[in-house]
């Protein structure tokens, strides 16, 4: 039988045609009166490959001729997840011809071709993947290429995608190629269990991500799937063999790369804040805002619940990684983008990719939105970790929700991280690079909305400090965040260390956080019963007495002036009570032979100093208004008795205050990075689109087919 020729010359014509006509399930309507449906020819065409012959059998021409159709996405995964398990298997050889059949047709000379493989090998995948979803994934390696053949298809096929990615050619190959390993990676729910990726951790594409990513027009086009598919990548059995990529990136030190890294990462961060903010005003200038304003602030909480953007996650994902595996990405935190202090007009056309939360959309290009800019001409341009602070400030506010507290969580770690970093505490602490960060508050009952014109220019510690103390006030419930709270004051302690060995006087508002750790002090012993159902409550009441013991032993050493550390003092006489409360609570637990004897014994020694300094100064303040026949005294007289009584008051040397337990992932955290990659993944597949490329876009960018 004579072999089908392929028509080149008509090519275009006949595709156009093709995609312009109307399609139903893989099926063409005549035009005539009788509407009888005709099946698409590269519908035809997979019809013949699911069968148990070779179709090249009879048409010698039949792979080229393939490659020319427009690839039906939906037939060809469907027509794969129809089929079952016996089925499959009789038709094994001709997937694994489909299969090397596509990875040649990656190295065409004619981009329609290449394209129609891409999107064929993404639908192959998928497929089969769905399919097989109880199986091993060594029984989907060897139905999509065969065992024998596997490891040389996949070399053939890395080794494609990466001369693809980095050459000059075409960007929708190259969003198409990164769309294809997305899809690869993502397959499986538990990126760690995709056997596949053996081959991907063999055939490195490693180099080829920095490449997108170093250079600005391609980096502004693909640098979100980019830097998506290389954290996603970096999480492959991170914690059971060597991974090329995490050895890789943490030594990456080319300041392009790092810098383009970045900037992918403060833009879509910049763009949550955004959609954020539209929110917010859209929202309050709405018809809650008046009924708020009608009968008081009652309903304030559950107004505010319903301002909700979808947080990413995966955009998360990749900073974490940076700043945990490369030193040398601290310094692009706090590096102002000089593409992101202009809003311009792309010249490239916008992505044909829907936007989606978690999907895998670049950015249009490097742009910040106005609520980034300065307030001012002489307040510097926004940096990434400004724009990751204010970030955190919205995702921190609701930990109800599940994948906010996975993002708040993750913001915490991050933040751990750069506060235990002695160059990322350099420039936060720097005094002579100053900001004005207008993190976002929670609508509290008790308190006015800060005014954004009235924020100093501060150094960037006192922006991760108010953020702390935000979150410390704003979270005392009943389903309390006990975790999340143990980290917050994690940060503090390790920005307090730093502070004290290296002398930093920092003019921050000490008594909001005193005030903050002292709230939260009482909230725990007045939800006692039902905080020690779930929680050792005494372990976060053990670092809030020691962040006190801190000031009290080494306050002198860092507090800005002396008037400062006489405040301190006046704080803890002040609410004494609560410390009084305190130590009854923990005496009384102490001494019995309980489950928390031991931890509440802790805390009984550590109140120690602060009990000396309540029943030092008490009876001098109660005899000094005495002797002055005054029923209450003001802030500076109590201040003046303070100063006035320093030298009597002896103090116990309490060790370690200033020595804290580096930040390790393996041993503490391998599972909460488990979970959340697993949830990535799922996003990220649900998400993807393989078929945004219309017909009429590629044929008008591959104009000829030589």
């Amino acid at each position: 039988m004579p072999g089908r020729r392929a028509p080149f010359p008509g090519a275009s014509s006949q595709l156009y045609t093709m995609a312009q006509a109307e399609k139903k399930g893989g099926l063409l309507w005549k035009s005539s009166a009788s509407k009888k449906p005709l099946k698409e020819k590269v519908v035809l065409m997979y019809d013949e490959i699911f069968m148990t012959e070779d179709p090249s059998k009879c048409s010698p021409r039949f792979w080229e001729e393939l490659f020319l159709m427009k690839v039906n996405l939906e037939y060809l995964e469907s027509k794969l997840e129809s089929l079952d398990g016996e089925e499959l298997t009789k038709i094994k050889d001709n997937i694994n011809c489909l299969f090397q059949h596509c990875i040649q047709a990656l190295g065409e000379e004619h981009p329609i071709r290449v394209v129609n493989a891409l999107q064929t090998l993404c639908a192959l995948i998928r497929g089969v993947h769905q399919k097989n979803k109880s199986t091993s994934g060594f029984d989907i390696i060897n139905m999509l290429m065969g065992f024998d053949k596997a490891e040389l298809c996949m070399k053939n096929l890395m080794e494609s995608l990466d001369s693809l990615l980095c050459a000059e050619g075409s960007e929708s190959l190259k969003s198409l190629c990164l769309k294809l390993l997305l899809c690869l990676v993502t397959v499986t729910d538990n990126i760690s269990q995709n056997t596949i990726l053996e081959y991907v951790m063999i055939n490195s594409i490693f180099e080829a991500i920095l490449q997108i990513l170093s250079n600005p027009p391609s980096r502004r086009e693909h640098g979100y799937d980019a830097v998506v598919l290389l954290a996603l990548l970096v999480n492959y059995r991170k914690y059971e063999s060597v991974n090329p990529y995490i050895v890789k990136l943490s030594i990456v030190d080319d300041e392009a790369t790092l810098n383009g890294m970045g900037l992918v990462i403060a833009q879509a961060l910049s763009e949550y804040n955004r959609q954020y903010k539209d929110k917010e005003e859209e929202h309050q200038s709405g018809f809650f805002s008046a009924l708020t304003n009608m009968v008081g602030s009652m309903f304030i909480a559950d107004a505010d619940e319903k301002i909700s953007v979808q947080t990413n996650e995966a955009i998360l994902l990749a900073l974490y990684e940076a700043v945990h595996l490369n030193r040398n990405f601290i310094t692009v935190l706090a590096q102002s983008h000089p593409e992101m202090g202009l809003v311009t007009v792309p010249i490239s056309p916008i992505p044909t990719t829907p936007v989606t939360p978690l999907g895998t959309t670049p950015p249009s290009s490097d742009v910040i939105s106005s609520a980034e800019l300065p307030l001012d001409a002489d307040v510097q341009t926004s940096n990434l970790l400004i724009t990751f602070l204010k970030y955190s400030s919205i995702v921190m506010q609701d930990t109800k929700d599940e994948h906010r507290l996975h993002s708040g969580k993750l913001c915490l770690i991050i933040l751990t991280c750069i506060a235990e970093d002695q160059y990322a505490n350099a420039f936060l602490h720097d005094d002579n690079v100053n900001f004005r960060v207008n993190l976002h508050r929670m609508p509290m009952r008790h308190r006015k909305k800060a005014a954004d014109k009235n924020l100093p220019c501060r150094p960037l510690v006192c922006a991760v400090l108010d953020l702390m103390v935000e979150f410390i006030v704003t979270h005392m419930m009943k389903e309390f965040p006990m975790d999340l709270y143990v980290r917050c004051i994690q940060i503090v302690h390790k920005l307090l260390c730093y502070q004290k060995k290296c002398r930093v006087r920092l003019h921050y508002t000490w008594r909001e956080l005193w005030s903050a750790l002292i709230n939260l002090l009482k909230f725990l012993m007045s939800n006692e019963t039902v905080l020690l159902a779930k929680h050792n409550i005494f372990t976060l009441a053990l670092m809030v007495v020691n962040l006190f013991n801190m000031f009290i032993t080494y306050g002198d050493t860092f507090l800005p002036t002396p008037s400062s550390y006489d405040e301190l003092y006046y704080e803890i006489i002040r609410m004494h009570q609560n410390f009084d409360n305190l130590y009854s609570m923990v005496l009384r637990l102490s001494t019995n032979a309980g489950q928390w004897k031991e931890p509440a014994s802790k805390v009984t020694h550590a109140l120690v100093n602060i009990r000396a300094i309540i029943n030092h100064f008490n009876p001098k303040i109660e005899s000094y208004a005495a002797v002055n026949h005054i029923s209450q005294l003001s802030e500076e007289q109590v201040l003046e008795v303070v100063r006035s009584n320093y030298d009597t008051l002896t103090l116990k040397l309490q060790d370690g205050l200033d020595q804290y337990e580096r930040y390790s992932e393996q041993h503490k955290e391998a599972a909460f990075f488990k979970e959340l990659v697993r949830s990535i993944s799922i996003n990220v597949r649900r998400n993807l689109a393989f078929n945004t490329l219309s017909q009429e876009v590629l044929l008008k960018e591959f104009s000829t087919i030589s």
